[in-house]
């Protein structure tokens, strides 16, 4: 950091010194001394090519720092099946364009130290060739086309159907935390409605649907390892975003339109940890989109489990209506009073009918 920070200051001084070269031009210039000036724009021009060719080779260096200094931050170990895709057709995208990047520059800035202006030189005029423009028009979009359809092949795998034996498991964010709902040994999550959200039943779940029953809310999310796990994401009140880096899932929770994402977790948190060589490494589900003020506190712990481990921990898990009884007796006295209202009014359908 120390580095870099000495580094851009040198950047700064230069700017600072250029900048004041051009203003004594610009004086000169000004007070009509063409002679002066004349001299004074061709020791400009040599000086702006030399910083040119110098930018080129010391920004370069600075790039490919960075690059390296930055490689194990940004790229997380892949803990997931479809994240093998994603890293392939990721990099593959990178080393493309990275080798057309690095060509362009290098050019750019040499050509524009080589043909810095001079007296003696004339610029060559070449108006027009059709052959030059079908091939660097035509060999980008053939690249253009081989990466989309490389990318909606890819996405397309992703986002196929889910297996039928996947695990099911709810995941809603509001303002400003995760909360996850998973379905009982009946393996159905229960209806949930936004109408019957309160303090206690933050899902809105509606418990006189017997699915909802032993449907139970930990604080942790935990999935099994080698087994096929859907999300079914939604947000209560402002557009969230699921994201677990390490198996490259990322989506969107929008308010009112529920979205999904299916996954299968390849390494255990145990193995991760053997693997990264730290003691305390937790997978973490985090919110990618700036949802509010307390956007820094949408965390929660993910743990991967070996199957077994998992399916003792899902048997350990309180019912949630069993911690609230209170919200049972509730929707009891609801359907009672539904009940009523459905009576009355096939009741009053058959006075009708009886008119007629």
């Amino acid at each position: 950091m120390i580095a870099f920070a000495i580094g851009l200051s040198i950047v700064l001084l230069l700017v600072i010194l250029f900048l004041l070269f051009r203003i004594g031009t610009l004086a000169s210039i000004f007070r009509g001394s063409s002679e002066r000036a004349a001299g004074t724009t061709k020791t400009s021009n040599r000086v702006n090519s030399t910083l040119m060719l110098l930018f080129l080779i010391f920004g370069g260096a600075a790039f490919v720092w960075s690059f390296s200094a930055s490689w194990d931050d940004m790229n997380q170990p892949i803990a997931s099946v479809h994240g093998e895709w994603t890293d392939s057709l990721f990099w593959t995208t990178m080393i493309i364009i990275g080798i057309v990047f690095v060509i362009t520059q290098v050019l750019l800035f040499y050509y524009a130290y080589k043909y810095q202006h001079k007296d003696d030189k004339r610029a060559y005029y070449y108006p027009h060739n059709n052959k030059l423009e079908i091939v660097w028009t035509m060999i980008p979009a053939i690249v253009m086309a081989l990466l989309v359809f490389g990318g909606w092949k890819t996405w397309t795998k992703i986002t196929s159907a889910s297996p039928e034996s996947s695990e099911v498991i709810e995941v809603m964010g509001k303002q400003f935390n995760w909360m996850i709902r998973y379905p009982g040994p009946d393996g159905k999550l229960g209806v949930a409605k936004y109408t019957l959200i309160d303090a206690t039943n933050e899902f809105g779940v509606d418990f006189s649907d017997k699915n909802a029953m032993d449907d139970f809310m930990p604080l942790e999310l935990h999935v099994p390892k080698g087994k096929p796990v859907l999300l079914k994401i939604r947000a209560r009140d402002v557009i969230h975003s699921v994201f677990m880096p390490q198996f490259r899932l990322k989506m969107d929770a929008v308010p009112g339109m529920p979205t999904k994402f299916w996954f299968v977790p390849t390494k255990t948190t145990e193995e991760m940890r053997n693997e990264t060589g730290n003691p305390d490494f937790k997978y973490e589900l985090a919110c990618t989109e700036v949802c509010g003020r307390g956007h820094f506190a949408m965390r929660m712990v993910v743990v991967v489990d070996e199957p077994e481990d998992y399916e003792k921990w899902k048997a350990e898990q309180p019912v949630f209506i069993e911690q609230n009884p209170d919200l049972l007796a509730k929707f009891s006295e609801g359907a009672k009073k539904q009940l009523t209202l459905e009576k009355r009014a096939e009741g009053k359908a058959e006075e009708v009918k009886t008119a007629l």
